[in-house]
Parts: structure tokens; sequence; C-alpha cells
């Protein structure tokens, strides 16, 4: 199964770690370290115009990636269910 981030990007379902709120997360010391580290690291992805909505961490054999989309939360988690439907 996999999970559409946005603009032709997608993940394999079991790759995903967690979903972030970009509205609540960033206020957490411990998002703003994870955060900064992968920023440092260039292992986040921008996949928005205006504003994420939401940042998607994957983990695989090539390490963390974080995508930032313009997808919110729920959008994710409907269209992770859905992809379990199938």
């Amino acid at each position: 199964m996999y999970l559409h981030l946005g603009q032709d990007y997608i993940v394999p379902l079991q790759n995903v770690v967690a979903v972030f709120d970009m509205d609540t997360a960033t206020m957490s010391g411990r998002t703003q370290r994870l955060l900064s580290r992968l920023q440092d690291e260039g292992r986040i992805i921008e996949l928005y115009d205006d504003l994420p909505r939401a940042a998607v961490l994957c983990e695989s054999a090539l390490g963390e990636t974080l995508y930032l989309t313009p997808l919110s939360p729920q959008a994710l988690q409907r269209r992770a269910e859905k992809a379990y439907a199938i």
C-alpha cells in the first residue's frame, strides 16, 4: 500500500512513522529539534506552494525523511484508511 502526499509523491505506507499537524507540532521543543536536525541533514522535502498543513515522517533503509505537504492530517488519514480498505 502507498500513501499519496501530493505533487506526484507517494511513499510506502509501512514507511510512515508519524503525521504531524503543522499548526500544533511546531510548538513542541522536541518537534522543533527534529525539524532542525532534518533540515541540517537535507532530509526535508517541501511539497507545498503556500504553507504546509502536515508533516509526514518516513523511515526507510536510507534513513528518515520528512515530507511537508499542503494536505491536512485528516486528508492523509482518509487516504491511508482507503488504501487499507482496498
